[in-house]
């Protein structure tokens, strides 16, 4: 019990912690190198110990899914599908190890660096930085091996990690290779490590992936790989929780989450000072009365791009992986300046790309309730009768005001216009809907929804052409002395181009008179007048995926072409512009961004290398 009491007390804690803490790193500021890395060893050494039994009661705030399917189980690095279900899950203090035979049998804790290099000491052994829960099966079979990059597994995981032979440089034994989505958090934890226990780390000798100092700590081989796995995976929020988490009850943290840039700082010998480019062709894909959807072309750096800043009106208003963003919460009908910046994991950032000036669409081109009659959006024009629309305070929409004709004029067609006040350009939107609400009682006369895009405001309208108004039929009435409600809802008359009044025409004839009420009249749609539209290149690749070479089919010349891996690191390619094939010469297999450039536009496609 008096354990579970203060667990209590330290999660109370937390929960009022998220951010950090005054002052915390002010002893490592303007330092770098070994010096800084001394530094942080001293800020964040003598954390509070707990048992190892301890971990799996932290594990219940540090290491709980609030991110993927957000189902409160335990957050496993080595089974989680990031992008679909799990195949099994774990529940806190549920099915821990114990005896296991596969995938799913109980899950355990999991020292990134093995304890067997350390020799099970503590404080390592319970530091809740870089022991976390993972499947017990998978933990077995990861064993002592270092991390690194399988290109031809021997065993995969149900969740895509590996393990192999090593396929990168300086070291070919076997190797453990984490999915993409945790690479980087795992490459923290190291950093972490060899910054906290700086003071011991030589004594433990010398292995596949230590170098047996103080200083440098890693093998140059695996160096290489947890600086290219920190770049191309950045600090996630959930890292920053799970630092928060483990904060509130060490009392210390990993200042590699904080501060990302630190581990260039320290380790990379030649610092990263180059700023990726800016990235080109800004441009919005859809506009609503409240969002901006946003796109552009992938920048590029010498070292990997990191993410995006996306600022609004010179507000920096949130950061994405991905080239491409929706903003929300925006007021409707308001102008609204946007650029977007790259930046790489040194926190070298590019200058701001063109700038597009955007206006979010009104929630209704035309909204009319006919509350505050005779002001409204339409006029009445009668070509025959004294029987005009007229305003009237019930009737209408849940008996709200409205407006209405009553078309009994003996001896007397009539024939009376109910027409917009002022023309729509439909050319300058799309996805059109229209809803209003009518009621109908007596009689056998019709009312037609009808627009014409030649009528000038002026005149009488039957000197224009008028035509039906697409997908909206109104019913014939059937001479009933009651009340028909007849409510038209969204519909669609997207068909309608040019710029062009509508109207509600009353037409008798020969028909006999009926009441016609019309109430509600709304409509909505898409702007499309400020969206910058690229001209569109059909290009086609093949094979893909490919191996040794691919060939690229456009309709229009090809100016350049460039490839990038998912970071935005340029890749060296052999492009032959005579037969536009691509020679494909020590490439890893993988995901990769073809950039072409024609005389028309930039496009780019995606290209998978086996």
């Amino acid at each position: 019990m008096k354990k579970q009491v203060t667990f209590l007390l330290i999660l109370s804690v937390s929960l009022l912690t998220g951010q950090i803490p005054a002052g915390y790193y002010d002893n490592a500021q303007g330092l770098t190198g070994y010096q800084l890395k001394t530094a942080l060893k001293q800020i964040i050494d003598n954390h509070t110990v707990y048992s190892y039994d301890d971990l799996y009661d932290i594990y219940v705030d540090s290491d709980t899914d609030h991110y993927y399917e957000n189902d409160g189980t335990v957050l496993d690095m080595y089974s989680e599908k990031p992008s679909t279900a799990d195949v099994y899950e774990y529940h806190h203090n549920q099915n821990t190890c114990g005896q296991y035979s596969g995938e799913g049998d109980c899950y355990n804790r999991e020292h990134i660096l093995p304890q067997s290099i350390f020799g099970s000491a503590s404080p390592m052994k319970s530091d809740a930085h870089f022991v976390v829960p993972t499947d017990g099966y998978v933990n077995n079979r990861r064993s002592s091996y270092p991390f690194g990059v399988v290109n031809n597994p021997s065993w995969t995981s149900t969740n895509g990690s590996k393990l192999g032979s090593n396929s990168t440089q300086g070291y070919s034994g076997t190797v453990f290779e984490p999915i993409d989505e945790f690479k980087g958090d795992i490459a923290r934890m190291l950093f972490y490590v060899a910054t906290r226990y700086e003071s011991r780390i030589a004594s433990w000798g010398s292995s596949d992936m230590l170098d047996g100092t103080s200083d440098h700590v890693f093998s140059d081989w695996f160096l290489e790989i947890l600086i290219t796995w920190h770049n191309q995976d950045p600090v996630s929020q959930r890292e920053r929780d799970r630092n928060d988490a483990i904060y509130s009850y060490q009392h210390n943290r990993n200042p590699f989450i904080d501060h990302p840039e630190w581990v260039a700082a320290i380790w990379d010998p030649s610092p990263d000072t180059q700023a990726p480019s800016v990235p080109a062709n800004l441009h919005v894909t859809s506009v609503t009365d409240t969002s901006i959807q946003i796109a552009w072309d992938a920048a590029t750096d010498d070292r990997g791009v990191t993410g995006y800043q996306i600022f609004v009106d010179n507000n920096m208003i949130g950061n994405v992986n991905d080239t491409q963003y929706q903003i929300n919460s925006l007021s409707p009908d308001t102008t609204y300046q946007i650029c977007v910046k790259a930046y790489d994991a040194a926190n070298n950032f590019s200058n701001c790309s063109n700038n597009i000036s955007v206006t979010t669409m009104s929630p209704y081109l035309l909204n009319e309730t006919f509350d505050n009659c005779p002001s409204m959006q339409f006029v009445s024009v009668s070509e025959a009768s004294n029987k005009d629309w007229t305003c009237i305070n019930q009737y209408g929409e849940n008996n709200s005001p409205a407006i209405q004709i009553n078309g009994y004029q003996a001896d007397t067609d009539c024939e009376d216009w109910l027409i917009t006040a002022s023309p729509v350009n439909f050319d300058n939107y799309q996805n059109e809907r229209l809803s209003f609400f009518t009621v109908h009682k007596y009689g056998n006369t019709p009312l037609l929804l009808v627009y014409s895009t030649d009528y000038d405001g002026n005149g009488n309208p039957s000197d224009f052409t008028w035509t039906p108004v697409p997908n909206v039929n109104l019913p014939i009435p059937d001479g009933t002395n009651t009340e028909v409600t007849y409510p038209v809802s969204n519909a669609d008359i997207s068909g309608i181009n040019g710029t062009a009044y509508l109207a509600f025409k009353y037409f008798t004839q020969t028909y006999q008179p009926t009441r016609w009420t019309v109430d509600s009249v709304t409509l909505s749609a898409e702007s499309i007048s400020n969206i910058n539209n690229i001209a569109s290149v059909k290009v086609k690749i093949y094979p893909n995926p490919a191996q040794k070479f691919f060939y690229i089919k456009t309709p229009v010349p090809i100016v350049s072409a460039a490839l990038y891996d998912l970071s935005g690191k340029q890749i060296n390619i052999n492009y032959h512009s005579d037969n536009q094939m691509v020679e494909l010469k020590n490439i890893s297999q993988g995901m990769y961004i073809l950039q072409l450039e024609t005389q028309k536009s930039i496009v780019s496609k995606r290209i998978v290398v086996k």
